[in-house]
Formats: C-alpha cells, structure tokens, sequence
C-alpha cells in the first residue's frame, strides 16, 4: 500500500478510474486510484506476442473516434492510430454468404433498427427482439450481430437503452493497443495495484476503505467497479446500498471474447477482411482477417454461445474457430491457424463480463447508478453512462463527471 490516507480514494483502475485520477490530479485534489489487478486499464488490456503485435484482449475501437477523448490521450502519447474503416462498413467474405444475401441482410437489419426505434419510443419499455420482423429469414443471424453490439441476445436487452446509444460512426484502432494507451495514461497517478477492495464502510465521518493490503481512509470514494461486481457483492458497502445493488443487477455485463489466431499464407486474403461463420443461427463466430494487414485471425464471440464455450475453457474457441473455418475454407484450413491468445471475461473475478446492458423497462437504471450519495460516494464506469455505455469513452466521460462531483464536495468543505 503506497499510502493509507487520502482525500479521494478511486476504486478501480480501469478507463473510468484513470480519467477521474487525471482530473482530480488537475485540480489539486490528493486521490489514490485502487486496482484489484496487478495491472490498470480493467477491461482495456493489450498484450504483446511472440511476433511483437499487440492484441487488444477487451476493447479495441475507438468509437466516436473524432469526439472520443481517448483519441487526444493517443495523440499525446505518440501513439500510431489506424484510420483503416472497420470490416463492418465493407462487404465480407461471399463465401456461404452471397453478395445478394449480403444485401438483403443489411436490409432487414436497417428495417430492423428502424423498428427498435420506434418500439423504444413507445411504453412500456420492451425487449429489443419484439423489433425483428416475425419469422423473418435473417433474425437468427441479427440477433448474433446483437451479442457483439450488447453483449446478450435481444431477448435480454432494453429497446430503450439499446437505442440510446450514440455512435457517429467514426471507427479507428490504436496500432499499440487501446489498453496499453490507457494504461499508460494512467501510470504516474498514485496507485495500489493488486489490491482488491473488500469494503467501503461509509458510517463513520470518514471512509474506511478496506482492501486486502491494510485500510486507506479517505474524505470521499469513486466507485468504477463493473457493475457485475457491484451487483454480486451486497457487502461491498457498509452500511449496504440496495438501491445501487439493484441498480446494478438491472444493467449485467453482456459477454463478448476475442480469440486471436496467426495464420499462414495470409496473403491470400485482403487486409481487414471479414467473414461470417453462419448465417441462420444466433451462435456464430465473425472472423477479422488480417486486422492491421497481420498475419492473423481476430475472432468474435457473443453472448450465450461465448457463455457455453467459456464454460469448456479456451481451448473449446480454437477448437470451434477450427472447425468453423474449415468447413467455410475447406478440410486443410486448420492446419493453417494456431491459437495466440485470448482472455475469458465472464470468467474475470474482476470484471465478470464485457460490458453492459440494460435489462428491459430498465434503461433508467444507468442514471440510478450514477447518482452520488451523500456528498461522499460517487459512481462512474461506462454502465453510467446513458449514452456511450459499453465503451472505454464512456468509462472517461463518467469519470471526469465523478471526479468534478467530487472536486466540488471537496471546495465546499475547505471553504466551510
């Protein structure tokens, strides 16, 4: 434990907690950034393979990239960031998937979006799945695209909150890694790493953050725990919050695992290629080709289908991927590919999934999360925000919010 007193603790070190240490450092504020991993960045973490390339295992875009601060934090750091556009705007692979077949999904999925849009504008607030056209040919296959969007199968997600998204469409990759880049934004703020906190004990005049490494006692505390975290440990705070429990259990971490792969003869395909594993079912995996113009396979699993697979252990994505890829490219194709990595979130005491959704007649709930109690306790992480959840800039934005929360709570009770 670097120090046990502080003005402001930040449980969590991940997007959101990084964000809230660079403000509060900005405005003089004394803070201490909290990680139960012994690594920053949560759910943005690169590593680095034998061949040199650094993998984004969690999020990997940057979305809104022209108006997503992350993208300035890159700049700075001198990082090479990747205007390519994602394989999503492009044609895939016409391979078991035709170009007209392409175009006729992309039409039932913009009927589809039409649709959730008005079905979200109604009451009450339904599942996102009452937008697809009743036995519609191409529902199984858009209900697979919505494990990568949320996480979770339409069925699971809130119309409402599904639309409240808001994305301009500006996609780019940082060549380094995201998580990296987070990581090192926030590695001259005053840390304890690998220190799980075990309970913030709210009752006296001042907090007791208590962690497995001794007790920091702080003015005010930003919770960025996941809220998947903060919906499994009702003990987390004491006296006990059931609201932002409840809260919390209404937004779960929908579950979205990449798998990379390198590949040989990888020149055979264009760079930035994409490609479908199916398309008449919702338990499919989606295949990047070449990201970067690399000799590799990024490899996209969502929902229950990544649930059922991580439940197998890793070695049940490679052995899918393989199997997969060899029915689409033919029998020799697996002798092609070898596993490099991957990380299982669900399977993250930390994290417990990938990001959140909201629960239908539950969009709300991000609002309820947010919300700051008693001038001392103040939340962020991208389940708060109301619309740029399930993003690293999501996570920023609410912590900045938090961290001025919590720069003006501190103001006044200097000037008091």
């Amino acid at each position: 434990m670097s120090k046990n007193e502080t003005e402001v603790a930040i449980v969590g070190g991940g997007a959101a907690g990084i964000a809230a240490g660079r403000r509060l450092r900005e405005a003089g504020i004394d803070c201490l950034v909290i990680e139960a991993r012994p690594r920053l960045g949560g759910r943005a973490f690169t590593v680095v393979d034998a061949s040199g390339f650094a993998l984004d295992l969690g999020c990997g875009w940057l979305h809104s990239a022209d108006r997503n601060p992350w993208s300035k934090v890159a700049e700075a750091q001198g990082r090479s960031i990747d205007k390519t556009p994602p394989p999503w705007t492009r044609p895939a692979l016409p391979v078991g998937f035709s170009p007209a077949d392409q175009r006729a999904f992309h039409d039932a999925l913009e009927r589809f979006f039409a649709d959730v849009e008005a079905i979200a504008a109604g009451e009450p607030d339904r599942a996102a799945a009452a937008a697809l056209t009743p036995g519609g040919r191409w529902n199984a296959m858009i209900n697979g695209v919505g494990t990568y969007i949320s996480g979770a199968e339409l069925d699971r997600v809130s119309a409402r909150d599904f639309v409240n998204y808001d994305d301009d469409g500006v996609n780019w990759r940082v060549r380094d890694g995201y998580g990296a880049m987070i990581a090192a934004a926030g590695a001259d703020l005053p840390l304890a790493l690998d220190c799980p906190v075990q309970r913030i004990d709210h009752s006296g005049r001042r907090l007791r953050i208590e962690t497995a490494k001794g007790v920091v006692a702080a003015e005010r505390a930003i919770v960025t725990l996941p809220s998947t975290v903060l919906a499994e440990n009702e003990r987390l705070f004491a006296p006990a919050l059931p609201e932002k429990t409840q809260a919390a259990r209404d937004l779960p971490l929908g579950l979205a695992d990449k798998l990379f792969l390198s590949l040989e003869g990888a020149e055979e395909f264009e760079a930035d290629t994409r490609l479908f594993g199916a398309t008449d079912r919702t338990a499919m995996a989606s295949y990047h080709l070449r990201p970067f113009g690399r000799p590799q396979i990024e490899v996209y699993f969502g929902g229950r289908f990544a649930a059922e697979l991580e439940a197998r252990g890793e070695a049940a994505f490679t052995d899918f991927a393989a199997s997969d890829l060899s029915n689409l490219l033919g029998s020799a194709f697996a002798r092609r590919i070898k596993p490099i990595c991957m990380h299982r979130w669900a399977a993250d005491p930390f994290a417990r999934g990938s990001y959140s959704y909201a629960v239908p007649g539950k969009a709300d709930c991000r609002a309820t999360l947010a919300a700051p109690l008693e001038g001392r306790l103040f939340f962020a992480g991208e389940a708060c925000s109301h619309g740029y959840f399930s993003t690293a800039h999501g996570a920023w934005f609410t912590g900045v919010a938090a961290a001025e929360q919590a720069i003006e709570a501190q103001q006044r009770q200097r000037t008091a």
